[in-house]
This record gives structure tokens, C-alpha cells and sequence, in this order.
């Protein structure tokens, strides 16, 4: 029998006591940065300067129609109702009717660059010289979940990774104890999980997807009433200790490490989550100014109150999914801005839902000194006819529509683009999926054509094959 099993209290103590002291340094030079950590989300630094620390991405499901919000088109309100035969061979402009559809709304000039907004949103119309527009974006599907898709992965097809995840992958997080990329959304939206999906990336770098609606956003985090803190760290260790081992054996499974980080980034979220979602402790008067007390706006306020402060606890990576249990004029829960019967009733209810909070979190933002660090992202996930659809609806358009950014280095009043007189389609420095994504990460730092995952033999990146960064917009 070995000696080695038998030892004097006298070694025992002296060896264990050694190795508590080793585990102190390690967890040191940890904090110092001496030594790499194995987190999968330890923080990593950008290839070069960022001008975003986070981005808060502000989905308009069902896609809000361009030429009702921010892409005034005089010729197409001097000939609303006029026939157009056939297709325009220059503009590309094609009707399902027949006729066109001038806008039910006056539009105004605001700020110092002159931008046209939609009487019905006065509250960003604060905001347009801070906003760069880009009003020739265009995507790949007119039907909802495949250009949600292509909004956040930049594929129509499920299974590759979304930005969110490729940020996350890239740059880790600044906070360990809340998760890196959030999803908030009240009725999930068309198409679910897989729009915010990591894909082929490892599963750490999965969005935390939560209904902020509920009394819990989080489901399953709290813990058990039978353990305390004690109970649940010893049973964690154990479960660790046991994993661990499970995952040495099989270097290959890339997930089971993020498997082990995920239940000790819920336990670390016990503590913290409860106190950012507790949006009772925001003074009554910054509630008002996000239209809590008001029904309409009370849910997309919350969401939007509670992003800027996931921002300030240090998360990266924010999207918000437009909503609502009942929109008329064609919208349902899961594509509220679907305006296909009456473009002038469901625009007029779904901006009264969202742009109050949008304008305070603007206004928050600034006065926080967050927004020059902060990127807001509005727009959906294509456009919308420019003919009529049942008198007084829209059809889905993917060959133009508007986005505005804002903050995190996006010079402000700038206007971008085009589409034809009729808002029909892009014609003048046309933007891509992959364009956008491309000029999100170089305002992070990260080189869209350089930050790839090698999978099936393949190095992957969010642009693909394609992509071109907009510095045109960037300050």
C-alpha cells in the first residue's frame, strides 16, 4: 500500500494550507489579468478603438411602413389614388392595386438638419439631430420570421448565429453577474427563439430572452424556499466538480463549459436581475416620462426604462421586440406594426405605444452622459407598399425601408440614402443586412471581415461573404 495514505495531521495541514494559498494567488493574478481566465465571457479587448459600449436594438415587429414615419414622398401624396399601369422600368415601382397610397399623416421638417418625421411621432422627432437615417435599406424576404432572421443573423434560414451572440463571442462581457445579450419582448415574436439564437457559436453566447410583463422576467432563477445561499453554493460545487470531470473527458463538446458557466451565471443573477428589473425604485417622475401611467405606452416604457438600466449595470448587447396583445388595422401580438387593412389606424396605435418611451430613453440617455457610449437601433424587418392593400392597407415591401441609429459614435442629423419618389424601392446607396451588421461591429472595435468561428470546415462570419461598413454615418 502506498505511503502516501498515510500522512501526520502535521502534512495534511501543511499541504492543505499551501493550496488554499495557491487558490487565493490564482484568483488573484485572475482579477489583475495576469493569467487568463476560462470563462468563455471574460471580457476581451476590441482589435481597435470602439466608439459603442452597448447597443440597445429597438425591433419594430411587423415593420413599420417608411413612407408613414420618416421617408416623406411628396409625388406619392400628389397622386394617391391615381392607377399606375405595370412597372416603372427606372424605379422598379410595381403596384398589387394598382393605386397609390398617399400617407394619412402630415409630415414636418424638424431640427437643424431638416429631417421629415410622421405627426405621430413627435417624441423622437425631438431626437432627428442625433439620428442618422438610412432610408435605402433593403432585405432579402417579404415574409416576417425569414427577414427577422436576416435582421439579426444576416440569413433568411434558421441555424446561424445572431448578432448578439457574434458581439458577445467577440468582446465577452463587462458584467459577471447579468447576462451579456438580453432579448426583452412581451408576445414572442413571429418566428422565436431562433431569431436571437447563437447558432453554430457555443451555447454561452445564447441571448437571455425574458418577458419583463411578468412579476418574474427571468423564469427559474429564483431559488428553492428548502436552501439558503450555503446549501445551494455547496450543491453547486458538487455539480461543478462533477462536470468538470464529465467535460475533461470530452474536449471536443464545446458546450458543456458553457453549460458549467451557465449555472453559476444564474446563481450570480439571483442577486443582481431582481435589482435591475425593479423598476419601482425609479423616481415617479422618470416612470411618467416613459409613459408608464399611461396604457397604451406602459409596457414598451418598461422595457425600454429597464434597458437603459441593463446599460448602466454594464450589458452589451440589448434588444427590444415590439409587441402588443391587440393592434388595429392588421396588427396582431406578434407583428404589431403589420398594417395591412388600415395603415392610418395601426400606425397611429402602435406609435402611441413606443414613441414616448423611445423619446425619454433618448432623453435618458443624454442627461446620463450614456448615449455618446450607447447605440439605439430603430427599424423592422422590411418595408411597405406604396400602393394601396385593401383600400387602406399596406403589403410587406423588402425593397426599401428606413432605419435611424443613434449615440455610440453615429454622427447625428446625417441622412443616408434613398428610395424612388414613390418610397417603393432603394435606389441611391443601398443598404444591406450585412452593411448594417458590418457598421455595428466596427463601432464596437471588432473588424466584421476578421471576427469569424470555424464550423464544418468553414470559417463563418455574421456579413458572410459580403458587407461594407457605412462611414458616412459615423462621427
Amino acid at each position: 500500500m502506498s505511503e502516501h495514505l498515510f500522512q501526520s495531521r502535521r502534512n495534511f495541514l501543511e499541504k492543505a494550507g499551501l493550496g488554499c494559498g495557491s487558490l487565493a494567488l490564482t484568483s488573484l493574478l485572475h482579477q489583475e489579468g495576469v493569467i487568463a481566465s476560462e470563462n468563455p465571457l471574460s471580457s476581451n479587448s476590441p482589435e481597435f478603438l470602439p466608439k459603442a459600449k452597448s447597443v440597445i436594438w429597438l425591433h419594430q415587429t411587423g415593420s413599420p411602413s417608411q413612407v408613414d414615419t420618416f421617408d416623406y414622398k411628396p409625388m406619392l401624396q400628389k397622386r394617391n389614388g391615381e392607377t399606375l399601369e405595370g412597372a416603372d422600368p427606372k424605379t422598379g415601382f410595381f403596384t398589387t392595386s394598382g393605386k397609390c397610397l398617399g400617407s394619412p399623416f402630415a409630415f414636418k421638417q424638424h431640427g437643424q438638419s431638416g429631417s421629415w418625421v410622421s405627426e405621430i411621432l413627435p417624441n423622437m422627432a425631438r431626437h432627428v439631430d442625433d439620428m442618422a437615417f438610412i432610408y435605402s435599406c433593403y432585405s432579402q424576404s417579404n415574409n416576417h420570421t425569414p427577414a427577422m432572421l436576416e435582421a439579426n443573423s444576416g440569413m433568411i434560414r434558421q441555424g446561424h448565429p445572431s448578432i448578439g451572440s457574434w458581439l458577445t463571442y467577440g468582446l465577452g462581457s463587462d458584467n459577471g453577474n447579468l447576462p451579456a445579450y438580453v432579448v426583452m419582448h412581451g408576445t414572442k415574436p413571429r418566428g422565436g427563439d431562433p431569431i436571437w439564437s447563437s447558432g453554430f457559436l457555443p451555447s454561452v453566447y445564447q441571448a437571455t430572452a425574458l418577458d419583463p410583463r411578468k412579476p418574474k422576467p427571468i423564469d427559474n432563477l429564483a431559488r428553492h424556499a428548502h436552501f439558503d445561499d450555503k446549501q445551494q453554493r455547496s450543491l453547486l460545487d458538487a455539480l461543478r466538480q462533477t462536470n468538470q470531470k464529465h467535460a475533461d473527458e470530452r474536449p471536443l463538446e464545446r458546450d458543456l463549459s458553457a453549460r458549467l458557466e451557465s449555472f453559476e451565471l444564474a446563481y450570480r443573477m439571483q442577486t443582481a436581475a431582481p435589482e435591475v428589473f425593479d423598476i419601482a425604485t425609479e423616481p415617479d417622475s422618470v416612470q411618467k416620462m416613459y409613459g408608464l401611467d399611461r396604457k397604451e405606452s406602459k409596457d414598451y416604457g418598461k422595457q425600454c426604462l429597464i434597458a437603459r438600466r441593463l446599460v448602466e449595470s454594464g450589458v452589451r448587447f440589448i434588444q427590444v421586440f415590439a409587441s402588443s396583445t391587440s393592434t388595429p388595422g392588421g396588427g396582431v401580438g406578434d407583428v404589431p406594426w403589420d398594417g395591412h387593412s388600415d395603415i392610418d389606424a395601426n400606425h397611429t396605435a402602435c406609435a402611441a405605444s413606443m414613441d414616448q418611451p423611445v423619446g425619454a430613453l433618448l432623453d435618458d440617455l443624454k442627461s446620463r452622459g450614456l448615449l455618446d457610449s450607447t447605440l439605439v437601433i430603430w427599424g423592422g424587418e422590411f418595408g411597405r407598399t406604396s400602393d394601396s392593400q385593401g383600400g387602406k392597407g399596406r403589403d410587406h415591401n423588402p425593397h426599401a425601408y428606413t432605419t435611424w441609429m443613434a449615440g455610440g459614435g453615429i454622427k447625428g442629423g446625417v441622412h443616408y440614402g434613398a428610395s424612388d419618389e414613390f418610397g417603393y424601392k432603394a435606389v441611391e446607396n443601398r443598404t444591406s443586412v450585412h452593411d448594417i451588421h458590418a457598421t455595428v461591429l466596427h463601432l464596437f472595435g471588432l473588424n466584421h471581415e476578421k471576427l469569424t468561428y470555424r464550423f464544418n470546415g468553414r470559417d463563418f462570419r455574421l456579413t458572410d461573404v459580403a458587407g461594407k461598413v457605412i462611414r458616412e454615418i459615423i462621427s
